[in-house]
């Protein structure tokens, strides 16, 4: 399986040492060279372990493919949605809803970080998500409340609840 990589579910999954889990699910994990910028620099949380997670893993785009997109696309959402279109990937690793909304108009099948944290738990790669997600939320990373709530409740792990989320 081939997976394309955005930057906001990779600067998740770093912030519960939870890239492996990629390379577990999917077997090949690909960013494009914009989403490695983007990640790589810096001055961004986990930049060190994405630079080393990521060693390999870069691709340059093909630019004559193309996508629909909003006013708002940035480069590497772009980058990785052209890329997913050229190597005709399986899924695309995305948070942003935004961004979830315009890869469905271009037919791409995304996946965020909490489907992988619940997928790795189906598989019974992690035996719990509660303190993955606990290292996600005392990140600079946002994820909503509601869809945290609903993540746990998914992974049986509800009774998490009142200790992870105040």
């Amino acid at each position: 399986m081939i997976l394309i990589a955005d930057a906001s579910a990779l600067i998740a999954l770093s912030a519960c040492d939870s890239l492996w889990l990629l390379d577990a699910i999917f077997g090949t994990v690909l960013v494009p060279e914009a989403v490695f910028r983007e990640v790589a620099a810096v001055s961004k949380p986990h930049s060190e372990p994405l630079q080393s997670y990521l060693h390999g893993k870069v691709r340059q785009v093909d630019m004559r493919h193309f996508v629909f997109l909003d006013a708002y696309a940035d480069a590497g959402e772009t980058a990785a949605m052209l890329l997913y279109k050229e190597l005709d990937a399986d899924y695309l690793l995305i948070d942003d809803k935004r961004g979830r909304k315009v890869a469905a108009i271009n037919q791409i099948k995304t996946i965020g970080s909490m489907g992988v944290l619940l997928q790795a738990k189906r598989a019974g790669l992690v035996a719990s998500i509660a303190p993955l997600i606990a290292s996600i939320d005392a990140s600079p990373v946002f994820i909503s409340r509601s869809l945290l709530e609903t993540v746990l409740e998914l992974a049986g792990e509800s009774d998490s609840l009142r200790d992870l989320l105040p």
